[in-house]
């Protein structure tokens, strides 16, 4: 990592900028940091993350629930909830305090139309509990509950430690709208994740947009699997896709039809 964009990070801490998304998205206002991914120093957010862009705009429809599991600056969330509209719901769910205060603030700002987001700040993971949640040096985007991703090149380090509440997938299914369409993106514990939401696979059966990792791929796929799900590469375009035997690190899974 070079000198320039390591006192970039530094300089990026805490910094926050008030953004709008693609007119696609109407141009919803959020609150982003580049504490967050340095991307966002960039004054549009057109390039901030095309494919999760590409996937809210394909996956929900008006009056969609969405649930976004691991929800950082919110960049899904906010484009789901335009897609969504008034009738839909978004739960952004993220462990990180300070996060989640961004989240809250950008959910504050005038709707103009899109869906309520509501904000959660819990970390999703096999049980109801506690846990530390590792706040990376390099950005947050790179936050985990394992320690052992302090020495990944990704995270540089812990900044801090906060301890937060854990639920499983599927007791969020009590208390919140059942979701169409469930995004995560966990930093390698999505195998925890998915463990905790059988019945959300196999009875509520949303599309899944999960970020997996090499060592988790089989597991993911198991879960998968046992639940009827189609696997597919979220990055190559929706009308190019074949489907694929094991997850890719952009993975949508689709339920098959149990007609």
């Amino acid at each position: 990592m070079g000198l320039a964009r390591s006192a970039l990070e530094r300089v990026s801490r805490g910094l926050v900028f008030k953004r709008r998304l693609p007119s696609r998205f109407n141009g919803t206002a959020m609150y982003v940091s580049p504490d967050a991914g340095l991307r966002y120093w960039r004054p549009g957010l057109d390039g901030a993350d095309p494919m999760l862009l590409d996937a809210a705009a394909e996956l929900v429809h008006s009056g969609d629930s969405v649930w976004d599991i691991g929800a950082n600056v919110g960049l899904f969330s906010f484009a789901a909830a335009s897609v969504a509209g008034p009738t839909g719901s978004v739960l952004a769910v993220e462990p990180d305090m300070w996060l989640a205060g961004l989240l809250r603030r950008s959910s504050a700002l005038p709707a103009g139309g899109r869906a309520p987001v509501h904000v959660l700040p819990v970390a999703v993971d096999l049980t109801l509990g506690v846990a530390k949640l590792h706040v990376a040096a390099r950005g947050r985007a790179s936050n985990s509950l394992s320690p052992d991703r302090a020495n990944d090149g990704t995270a540089g380090g812990f900044r801090d430690v906060q301890l937060v509440p854990t639920v499983p997938l599927d007791w969020l299914l009590d208390h919140f709208p059942h979701p169409r369409v469930v995004k995560i993106d966990v930093e390698g514990l999505e195998d925890r994740v998915l463990g905790g939401g059988r019945r959300l696979l196999g009875e509520v059966r949303p599309a899944v947009l999960c970020e997996v990792s090499e060592q988790n791929a089989d597991k993911v796929a198991a879960f998968f699997g046992a639940a009827n799900y189609e696997l597919f590469d979220a990055s190559v375009p929706a009308g190019q896709r074949s489907p694929v035997q094991r997850p890719v690190w952009n993975t949508l899974a689709l339920p098959v039809s149990k007609s």
